[in-house]
C-alpha cells in the first residue's frame, strides 16, 4: 500500500497507460480520479476500478480548473498529478517527390498536439499546484517519451511536445521545490496500446527489429515507473527523467 491515504489525479486515464496507472494506484491504497475525453471508456474504467471520472479536454484550462478544484474540495487535498494525456498526429514536416514539394505537416496537426500534449500539462500542473502548496507537499509526474530525448522521423509535432515536456519538468522541479513538490518525467519507448495496435503490421515488425529485448513494453511496467516517481519512495527524486524504452533504438 505504497500510496495508502494519498489523492491522485490521472489525466488521460480510461484506457491504455492512464488506465494501468489508475488500476495499479487503486491497488496501492490511493483514492484517484481520472479524465478523459472518452466517456465510454472512462465509464467503463471508473465503474471497473471504484474511481471517479470526469470528461475533461486538458487543452481546455477553465474544464481542467473546474475538475481539479472539485477534486480538492471533495477530498480535502490532491497529492499526485499524473500527466499522462496525449495524442499523436503523425506526418513528415516537408515530402518531396522528384524534388517538388507535394505535401507538409498541416498547422492543425501541429496545433492540435500542442494543445493536449504540451499546454495541457501546463494547465493541469499550474491548476494543481496552489493546492499542493497549501498542502505542504505534493508529487507531479509528466509523460514525456523516448523521442522527446532521440527525436524521430515525422513526428516533428509529438517530438516538440514531448521536449517541452522535460524542459517545464526541470524549470518546475526547481520552482516547486522548495515548497516540497517534486516533479519528473516518464519517457516510455514502444508500449503496447491501442494506439500502437493501430500502426500497420509491417511497420510493426520492422519497429520490432529496433527493440533490444525484443518486444514491445506493457501499459503496466510504464504506470511501475508512474508508482515509484510518485510514492515517498522517490522522496529524493526530482527533475528526473526516467526512460522505460527496454534501451529502444529511435529513428535508426
Amino acid at each position: 500500500m505504497r500510496l495508502k491515504g494519498k489523492v491522485a489525479l490521472i489525466t488521460g486515464g480510461a484506457a491504455g497507460i492512464g488506465k494501468a496507472t489508475a488500476k495499479l494506484f487503486v491497488e496501492q491504497g490511493a483514492t484517484i480520479c481520472i479524465c478523459d475525453i472518452n466517456d465510454t471508456a472512462g465509464l467503463e474504467t471508473a465503474k471497473e476500478l471504484g474511481c471517479e471520472f470526469s470528461r475533461v479536454d486538458v487543452s481546455d484550462r477553465k474544464a481542467v480548473q473546474i475538475w481539479v478544484d472539485t477534486v480538492a474540495s471533495q477530498f480535502g487535498k490532491i497529492d499526485i498529478l499524473i500527466n499522462n494525456a496525449g495524442i499523436l498526429r503523425d506526418a513528415l514536416f516537408v515530402k518531396v517527390k522528384d524534388g517538388d514539394l507535394v505535401k507538409q505537416m498541416t498547422e492543425e496537426a501541429f496545433d492540435s498536439v500542442v494543445s493536449v500534449n504540451l499546454k495541457g500539462v501546463f494547465n493541469c500542473t499550474q491548476a494543481v499546484a496552489p493546492h499542493m502548496i497549501r498542502h505542504g507537499s505534493g508529487s507531479i509526474v509528466n509523460a514525456s517519451s523516448v523521442v522527446g530525448l532521440d527525436g524521430n522521423f515525422g513526428q516533428t509535432n509529438y517530438v516538440a511536445t514531448k521536449a517541452g515536456v522535460v524542459g517545464m519538468t526541470k524549470v518546475w522541479a526547481r520552482e516547486l521545490g522548495r515548497l516540497n513538490i517534486r516533479v519528473n518525467a516518464v519517457a516510455p519507448g514502444s508500449i503496447v496500446t491501442e494506439m500502437l495496435e493501430s500502426m500497420p503490421e509491417n511497420i510493426l515488425s520492422e519497429w520490432k527489429k529496433h527493440q533490444p529485448l525484443g518486444r514491445f513494453g506493457q501499459p503496466e511496467e510504464v504506470a511501475y515507473a508512474y508508482l515509484f516517481l510518485a510514492s515517498d519512495e522517490a522522496s529524493y527524486i526530482s527533475g528526473a527523467v526516467l526512460r522505460v524504452d527496454g534501451a529502444m533504438v529511435v529513428g535508426t
